[in-house]
């Protein structure tokens, strides 16, 4: 299960690794401290471990408030007591995101794989026609896809001129560039 913003779940259902994108409903840099404590208590019981992805002490409350037995997560933001399996991140062994995350998912100290699984999504032929349609796009030549925003700012953004000369690069030998993102 997963439990993020409502934004995500389209893509989390499409995941067969996931069982249920349960929905997140607090913004960034909201604590509203009472829902917090009130969707935790919703979900006790229901889970043996979570792996807190974020390193803030806020996303490490509702998980303590489901009184989830073990709470695993990487040091940070003071959740020590929040999180039971505390583990200090050492981003010279984990120098990508992917593997600082994976590496929550196996014991304290294990070697990570030398390949990861990659996600899988699963679309609905009828699904990917509506959208395309919807949106006026077609797939009769190759597809370069990007993602140029970033929900908290230019410093986590790849530069401008970077995406254009990207984009630029594929157009040139005949691919369609498609930008996707949301209003932030």
């Amino acid at each position: 299960a997963v439990l993020a913003p409502d934004w995500s779940r389209p893509l989390l259902e499409r995941m067969p690794e996931v069982d249920a994108a349960l929905s997140l409903p607090f913004g960034h840099g909201e604590l509203r401290l009472g829902e917090r404590l009130a969707q935790g208590r919703a979900l006790a019981g229901q889970y043996d471990q979570v792996i807190v992805l974020p390193n803030s002490l806020k996303s490490a409350l509702l998980p303590f408030f489901a009184g989830i037995p073990r709470r695993t997560g990487w040091r940070g933001e003071w959740r020590y007591g929040l999180l039971n399996d505390v583990r200090p991140l050492d981003k010279t062994r984990y120098p990508l995101m992917i593997q600082r995350f994976a590496a929550l998912g196996f014991p304290r100290d294990t070697a990570l794989p030398e390949s990861l699984p990659w996600p899988e999504l699963i679309v609905q032929p009828e699904t990917a026609a509506a959208a395309l349609a919807q949106h006026g796009l077609c797939t009769d030549a190759p597809v370069l896809a990007l993602c140029p925003g970033a929900e908290f700012g230019a410093a986590k953004r790849w530069p401008e001129r970077h995406y254009a000369e990207t984009a630029r690069h594929y157009l040139a030998r005949g691919w369609q560039v498609w930008l996707f993102g949301s209003a932030k």
